[in-house]
């Protein structure tokens, strides 16, 4: 099967998710996504409070060794059981999630350009690129409303580990991106052009 890879990176908040949705609801089955968030590593032996402390927006804290075998398995037609993650519990979920292979592989999260491994296994790469003041505010809402967190834990968080690791690792992997697209899925002349290239790509042109 002849396999497209997009990777769509960018800051926390900055659009990624809603680009990404917007391709699945355009093209449904020919579309799979794998979100890097899913491969956090696990810290069972570690307490709750501990699991609180950790840096969650260094690469360190991701199994993307294991992202990238799954993304591999997706390219030879095989379906994988990645890993899904409990933000309320800071710690990986012990249910799986089947991700079956496609003729696009959407491969979604902050810091996605900033291994080589992956990078290299990626046809097309997307940068979102949204101001920080938007950024903030919107996983504000989303970390208070769905993941349980309360405002002054967000906030802290923001301030010691998100704004320096975005600023550390995730600006500077902007520069590996062959498309930067200012607020994600909600640009509509990125979004069509982003279409015509899958759809070209479908049509085994």
């Amino acid at each position: 099967m002849d396999v497209m890879v997009i990777g769509i990176a960018g800051g926390t908040g900055s659009g990624k998710t809603t680009l990404t949705r917007r391709l699945v609801e355009r093209f449904g089955a020919d579309v799979s996504v794998l979100n890097h968030d899913n491969y956090y590593k696990a810290h069972d032996d570690m307490p709750f409070e501990a699991r609180r402390q950790l840096n969650y927006d260094h690469p360190d804290s991701f199994d993307t060794d294991l992202l990238v075998r799954d993304l591999k398995q997706l390219r030879r037609g095989v379906a994988v059981d990645c890993p899904t993650y409990d933000y309320t519990v800071h710690n990986r979920a012990k249910a799986t999630l089947r991700v079956e292979p496609a003729r696009v592989v959407i491969v979604e999260g902050i810091l996605i350009f900033e291994n080589q491994a992956l990078r290299e296994q990626m046809d097309i790469k997307i940068f979102v690129d949204t101001d920080a003041d938007v950024r903030i505010l919107r996983r504000l809402v989303r970390d208070v409303k769905e993941r349980g967190r309360s405002l002054d834990s967000v906030v802290g968080q923001y301030l010691s580990t998100v704004k320096p690791m975005h600023e550390a690792f995730v600006e500077p992997s902007k520069k590996y991106a062959d498309l930067i697209v200012p607020e994600g899925g909600n640009n509509q002349v990125a979004l069509e052009m982003i279409v015509r290239r899958v759809q070209h790509h479908l049509d085994g042109r």
